[in-house]
């Protein structure tokens, strides 16, 4: 008998221990890991100063609540707030989906000043899985079976760079918002069309329609920029983050820029448990050393690729910094097990799509290691 709900396609071993970009099972068998939890582990399984700035932390106190201040929360909102160029300041959250329901309340409050109503998002969008974050979510499959939600989205097509002009043309007067990921993760590592970002650019300011930027996966470094919005110019007056920032712990963060700091007052909104203080002592690490790391991640993502051999079977790769898709040609439903054989864990999207998101620390010999047994996988001629 199972006591725990099975809704996620897990693997057919169990981990016995995890430490840089490798894990290691019950039954000693090493894998290496091309997806770091999800990009939750940025720096990594196990680093040594994140674990020692937790263990430090769990020490002196585990949580205290929301009513002390926490020197660790003041550090990480000026990183995350100094790195955008702008003034602003962080709501932290548990999670990357809560950072978008934080954004998606003072949307609400926003709309109820001015009495827009309408919230543009994208097709193949992913911003969570709570109701609010949902609504906006871009998946049907995943929006179905839990409709009605949210009303007055307007979904486009996403890099329809016509039908984005026409919806801006047909709705900017009643829109008071517009959700995107500057490069979709779930989407299959898609990155926003430069022509769509200058649209953004040129009509949402001047219609006083809020950017949120969603950059749970996408943000902190693992582009190679802080913020991925940098590599399309575009100004986001929310940015959501959540899984690397918590090294490894849950942690997420609303940062509210261009004066969306004063959309809250004070009881507006809370949460029992952000920021903890042990996700607070790991975050401040790993934000300081991906602040530190910018150039070589983007060195490590196009060394990455370069690696990876040109194959009949690979229709498209799409690379920004160590943010890697490889769409393939045909799907294959098998691909996952097929490269746990070979010691090699890979996330596949709809069965023809591989995310790489390496630790951002992951040394060139291990992306040897990698792009070896990737190359062997799609060589197979079972595969």
């Amino acid at each position: 008998i199972m006591f725990r709900m099975n809704l996620y396609k897990e693997f057919d071993f169990k981990v016995e221990k995890a430490l840089g970009v490798t894990l290691i099972d019950t039954n000693g068998t090493r894998y290496l890991d091309t997806f770091s939890g999800i990009g939750v582990m940025a720096l990594g399984h196990s680093h040594k100063d994140v674990l020692k700035a937790q263990q430090l932390q769990m020490n002196r106190f585990e949580h205290i609540s929301n009513f002390f201040i926490q020197d660790d929360a003041e550090d990480i909102a000026k990183i995350l707030v100094e790195h955008t160029h702008r003034t602003g300041q962080v709501f932290f959250t548990n999670s990357g989906t809560e950072a978008v329901e934080a954004a998606l309340k003072a949307v609400k409050k926003k709309s109820q000043q001015t009495g827009k109503r309408k919230i543009m998002t994208f097709s193949n969008a992913f911003h969570g899985r709570t109701l609010g974050s949902l609504s906006l979510t871009g998946f049907e499959r995943m929006r179905k079976p839990f409709e009605p939600l949210l009303e007055n989205i307007i979904r486009i097509p996403f890099n329809d760079v016509d039908k984005f002009r026409q919806a801006v043309d047909k709705h900017l007067d009643e829109t008071v918002a517009l959700f995107l990921e500057p490069i979709q993760g779930s989407g299959g590592v898609v990155k926003l069309d430069e022509a769509i970002a200058e649209i953004i650019t040129n009509t949402m300011g001047k219609g006083n329609v809020l950017l949120i930027c969603d950059e749970v996966q996408a943000g902190l470094g693992r582009t190679g920029k802080f913020y991925a919005y940098q590599h399309l110019g575009l100004n986001p007056d929310i940015i959501t983050l959540g899984k690397a920032i918590g090294g490894g712990l849950p942690l997420g963060a609303t940062v509210f820029l261009n004066g969306t700091e004063t959309i809250f007052q004070q009881g507006d909104h809370g949460s029992t448990f952000a920021p903890n203080p042990v996700s607070l002592a790991g975050g401040k690490v790993v934000v300081q050393k991906i602040a530190q790391m910018l150039d070589e991640i983007d060195k490590k993502g196009a060394y990455f690729v370069s690696r990876i051999k040109t194959h009949e079977k690979i229709q498209q790769i799409r690379q920004t910094g160590l943010m890697i898709g490889i769409t393939l040609t045909d799907p294959h439903p098998d691909l996952r097990e097929k490269a746990q054989q070979k010691g090699l864990l890979l996330n596949v999207l709809n069965d023809r799509i591989i995310r790489l998101l390496p630790a951002l620390n992951v040394e060139y010999s291990e992306i040897d290691e990698m792009t070896e047994l990737l190359n062997q996988l799609l060589d197979a001629s079972a595969l």
